[in-house]
């Protein structure tokens, strides 16, 4: 059974799993599959042609680009912007917090980008566009150049 708000909004060609909690002001486009046990919460938008596989969960106040997969148990914090054709493998954990506990917003992650299993992105940083991120890598600084990041912390192979 899903919880659904009634302010939600969807375009053409929507598909939801099972056991879903969907928050008031959420929005998706069209050509949109969630599966189940998906969490989206308040102000959570969602660009045409997603896919956001089980166990994803929103902070809510974050926006995924078009063509975009979500893979399973993916967590995205408030503020997190997600570029058009990103492919995020399975459990990216995204922080929206600095050090001292203040809130500064999510990463900013560009078009294209293409994120391995089990990655962190720290609070407030970039991701240019078309970059790669290796797994497991932690990612506490902006990447503005495109290229192939791997290790923790995160750097670029040459």
């Amino acid at each position: 059974m899903n919880t659904i708000h009634e302010s939600f909004k969807h375009g053409r060609n929507f598909r939801i799993g099972e056991f879903c909690h969907i928050h008031e002001d959420v929005e998706v486009g069209d050509d949109v599959t969630i599966r189940s046990f998906v969490e989206l919460r308040p102000r959570t938008v969602v660009g045409s042609r997603v896919y956001v596989d089980s166990g994803v969960k929103t902070s809510g106040d974050c926006r995924i680009g078009d063509d975009v997969t979500l893979r399973y148990d993916c967590i995205i914090a408030r503020g997190v912007e997600v570029g058009d054709g990103t492919f995020i493998a399975p459990q990216l954990m995204t922080e929206n917090l600095d050090e001292v506990r203040a809130s500064i917003g999510g990463a900013k992650i560009g078009r294209g980008v293409f994120i391995g299993t089990n990655v962190t992105l720290a609070s407030g940083i970039t991701i240019c566009d078309g970059a790669v991120i290796g797994s497991k890598a932690n990612v506490r600084k902006s990447i503005a150049e495109k290229g192939v990041y791997v290790g923790n912390p995160a750097r670029r192979l040459e």
